[in-house]
């Protein structure tokens, strides 16, 4: 049945392509999103994956059958296509990328008119809407135009980006940067942005968005030893690494270590907040290095389900000034868009390391130190109730939350545990400021649920 090939999440469908994500799903699925939308303008944009091009060309048809007018915008980054949709009032938009999963994934992800992600809300209706396959379909006389625009969206994006950090400040300290961008959405827009805009001096690999990606395409320490050698061999200030659609940042300091994606986020936050205090938003699973951090500025951290739309809803409803998800990577800057950014990400750490005079070895040094642990356990159907259970029973004294599986907390640290939304998984995550606590805290729930 065609409902069972399609993997739903909070920011759209994907699966992949040939196995799960056909062009005819992708054309059907583009007409129930435009026969949602209603007829307007509805934007398009993919990253570099081979399929994409044969994905777009399903989506147009599905899009122009339910009598949308479609603007294509070509290969552009997740957060460029986001901004381009709100600043150009179309009704909504498409981003064909499977972001940091494998080369033969693909995926459409779903935006609004506001170029957020769809709401539970929304979501929920598209998705009857499909099943049905009630679609609206456009006759002659209602077909819509079809037109590019390939050139503005980056500018756009940029230009919103540069408005919250000093420039002439970054510019002036002419950092040498290194960066590996998987031959990915932004790789030419990373080079301009961090070379002409920024006035880097950039030591860049795997910037050809013709080719096939290099590695890995999540960006974390175990895939970006090139990078690391890079930073190493050029003595840089610090390295860059992007996933495909550039909505996720990795970063490691001038020594070539990997800064861990919670204290990224966490010098992200740091930077904004100096600029302009206010709350922040984080998920269940994001460190608590956030909550001390945010606390010097006399902010407050709100926490939602994991997922880029849970964080978004939540920073809307509290007008937070920035948030993000510490383990994705991901950086949400509202003075830019509500969305994923990596572009609002480099330019907030350059900024800092500008402002302070520090490198970012130091910066992320004088945070409050953490340790964090993280696996996985498979469980059999049925089991997940009885796994979660037994926790509880196992810590009596704990604080519950139970908004996104279940979180334990505990003067000393804490234990999330969150069952994977495609597999029968259950992932653990657990922080103590202490590190022999996070060990045995981590080792105790392990032993518990393999039981």
């Amino acid at each position: 049945m065609r409902e069972h090939k399609l993997k739903v999440g909070v920011s759209g469908v994907r699966g992949v392509v040939g196995e799960f994500l056909t062009p005819l799903l992708a054309a059907d699925f583009a007409q129930a999103f435009g026969t949602y939308v209603g007829r307007g303008r509805v934007v398009i944009g993919r990253d570099t994956r081979f399929t994409g091009p044969m994905i777009e060309h399903a989506v147009v048809c599905g899009l122009l059958a339910a009598g949308c007018e479609v603007v294509r915008v070509g290969v552009q980054t997740t957060p460029t296509i986001q901004i381009y949709i709100a600043e150009t009032g179309a009704v909504g938009g498409i981003g064909i990328t499977a972001s940091h999963n494998p080369a033969e994934w693909n995926a459409l992800k779903l935006f609004n008119g506001e170029g957020l992600f769809f709401n539970q809300y929304e979501r929920t209706e598209l998705l009857d809407l499909f099943h049905q396959s009630e679609f609206a379909e456009a006759g002659n006389e209602n077909i819509l135009g079809l037109s590019v625009d390939e050139d503005t969206p980056w500018r756009r994006h940029i230009d919103r980006v540069v408005k919250h950090v000093d420039v002439d400040r970054i510019r002036a300290r002419r950092f040498r940067i290194a960066l590996d961008g998987v031959n990915g959405a932004g790789s030419r827009m990373s080079v301009w942005f961090l070379t002409e805009v920024l006035g880097c001096d950039l030591k860049a690999i795997h910037v050809d968005p013709t080719k096939a990606f290099p590695r890995e395409a999540e960006p974390k320490p175990e895939t970006l030893g090139e990078l690391r050698e890079l930073v190493k061999t050029h003595s840089c200030d610090a390295g860059f690494g992007q996933d495909p659609d550039g909505d996720r940042l990795a970063a490691c300091d001038g020594t070539g270590e990997m800064l861990d994606n919670d204290d990224m986020l966490a010098l992200a936050v740091e930077a904004a907040l100096t600029r302009k205090p206010g709350d922040v938003v984080v998920n269940l699973t994001t460190s608590s290095v956030i909550d001390e951090v945010t606390a010097r500025f006399g902010g407050r951290v709100h926490r939602t389900a994991v997922g880029e739309a849970n964080v978004v809803e939540r920073m809307r409803a509290v007008r937070a000034v920035i948030g993000g998800e510490g383990s994705s990577g991901g950086v949400i800057f509202a003075g830019t868009h509500l969305c994923r950014d990596s572009y609002t990400a480099m330019a907030l750490l350059l900024d800092r390391m500008a402002a302070t005079g520090l490198t970012l070895a130091e910066l992320s040094h004088a945070l409050p130190r953490f340790h964090r642990r993280g696996g996985k356990v498979q469980f059999a159907h049925g089991k997940l109730g009885g796994l979660m259970l037994a926790m509880e029973q196992a810590h009596p004294g704990a604080q519950l939350e139970r908004t996104d599986g279940l979180k334990l907390s505990f003067p000393d640290g804490w234990i999330h545990l969150r069952a994977s939304n495609t597999e029968p998984l259950l992932r653990v995550a657990v922080e103590s400021k202490n590190e022999a606590t996070a060990d045995r805290l981590f080792s105790e729930s392990m032993a518990l649920l393999r039981s």
